[in-house]
């Protein structure tokens, strides 16, 4: 037999063991895990890791030269702040309508209100009236939290019931946050999470397909004198010391409680004002990372440390509010550095370094517009959404401030709170009763 034609056959036969060897077999997970990380969808409240982070990549990175295009303008979301959800061509958000409070679906093909199902009888009563919540979407299921207190199941193809529970009637939640309940629910597996707020059920695990109670987590009062029950944020996963845990800010502070049972793990109070406690914690190995706003708040790290069945914590840091706070927006992690909006009602650019709380850049001049600022990330940069109306686009690099180009939206009503979406190519921007959607394609 020829050299060469052996040659070929040695090569083939390799290629085949390789492809079947077990080193290869055991890198076929990693890929898929990738290719899971880099959905174009958002499927639910800061996208589908919480994080606020989209994947795609090669978007429009310099609106100065390409500024992004109004694609289409949608009316009839209602009235209220919260951000969207996208999964393939549908979104979904929630509104208070002329009699209820609702879920409302849009069909992005055609562009117009799909369905809408109520989730209250009559409209919620309290500042800033209007809904809060981003709802989680899952295997084709609809998760929602009204802002009087009450969590649903609905079809996500058509808006059909079925599963409600009250806060205050199944869990015994007696206290209402003053702007009513404003998270947006965790699906976890079979699970689903959410904070009625009630000392014998401050975080609930549901099952999501029934809504029948997995657990409810008993968080006795902690910390200085001040308000109880649930705060404004959303539930976070953590796996520090290896022990998976649901990390949430309460009206009292930081807690974590153990995700197999619901126990209470640790608790911190120091950044906790009496007020609203409301950005979403984050969360890096065995650190997590909290701020406030108002005078009484402030900034902490901390370090989760395992002592034999419990655990401690220790603080890295503290920054009171005149140092370091996010009032609400969000704060994006990314590698060892935090990019937020400093200030109460401000939306200051500023980039943190994580371990150290030092403000790397930012933090004292004013941005691209004013009152606090509702953050997004793509392709390296950031979206930085202002109260006033203005949408600015940063690079996320900690070298130094650099404003990539900035515009004004169609639609500016009310205070722009509710926190941009990117998916699909696309960035989704909610104004009260009106969703405009921008081409962030690169050109």
């Amino acid at each position: 037999m020829p050299r060469l034609v052996v040659c070929l056959l040695l090569l083939v036969a390799f290629s085949v063991a390789w492809t079947v060897s077990p080193a290869s077999q055991a890198a076929a997970p990693k890929k898929d895990k990738e290719k899971a990380e880099v959905s174009t969808d958002w499927p639910g409240w800061r996208g589908a890791n919480r994080d606020n982070i989209s994947h795609e990549t090669r978007l429009n990175t310099d609106w100065e030269k390409n500024e992004p295009e109004l694609l289409f303008q949608v009316e009839g979301l209602g009235e209220g702040y919260s951000s969207v959800s996208v999964v393939g061509d549908k979104l979904y958000t929630t509104g208070n309508g002329p009699e209820n409070q609702e879920v409302v679906c849009v069909d992005l093909t055609k562009k117009e209100v799909l369905w809408k199902k109520a989730i209250t009888t009559g409209n919620p009563s309290h500042g800033y009236a209007g809904a809060r919540c981003t709802p989680s979407i899952d295997n084709g299921k609809l998760y929602a939290i009204s802002s009087d207190g009450g969590i649903v199941c609905l079809n996500a193809e058509d808006g059909t019931q079925i599963w409600r529970k009250s806060y205050s009637d199944d869990f015994g939640s007696t206290i209402r946050p003053d702007w009513g309940f404003s998270e947006s629910p965790l699906v976890d597996g079979d699970w689903v999470l959410c904070t009625p707020g009630a000392e014998e059920a401050m975080v609930v695990a549901l099952d999501k397909n029934t809504g029948e109670t997995v657990w409810k987590s008993k968080v006795p009062t902690f910390g200085p004198a001040g308000k109880d029950g649930a705060g404004y944020s959303s539930i976070v996963i953590s796996n520090a010391q290896n022990t998976k845990q649901y990390v949430q800010l309460v009206a009292r502070g930081l807690i974590g409680v153990r995700a197999s049972d619901g126990e209470l793990l640790w608790s911190y109070n120091k950044i906790a004002n009496p007020v609203a406690n409301i950005p979403t914690p984050l969360v890096q190995g065995n650190y997590v990372f909290g701020s406030t706003g108002y005078g009484e708040g402030g900034t902490a790290l901390l370090k989760l440390i395992k002592k034999g069945k419990n655990f401690a914590v220790d603080e890295e840091y503290y920054r009171p509010a005149g140092e370091l706070q996010n009032h609400h927006g969000g704060m994006i992690l990314i590698d060892k550095f935090v990019y937020m909006g400093h200030g109460h009602n401000n939306g200051f650019p500023a980039c943190v370094n994580l371990q150290s709380g030092k403000m790397v850049w930012g933090g004292k001049v004013r941005g691209a517009g004013s009152g606090s600022a509702a953050l997004a990330c793509y392709d390296d940069h950031l979206v930085f959404r202002y109260q006033s109306g203005e949408v600015a686009l940063v690079e996320a690099k900690s070298s130094n401030y650099k404003l990539k180009g900035v515009f004004t939206p169609a639609v500016v009503q009310k205070e722009a709170w509710s926190q941009p979406v990117i998916a699909n190519g696309v960035m989704y921007l909610r104004e009260q009763n009106v969703l405009m959607a921008y081409d962030l394609k690169a050109k």
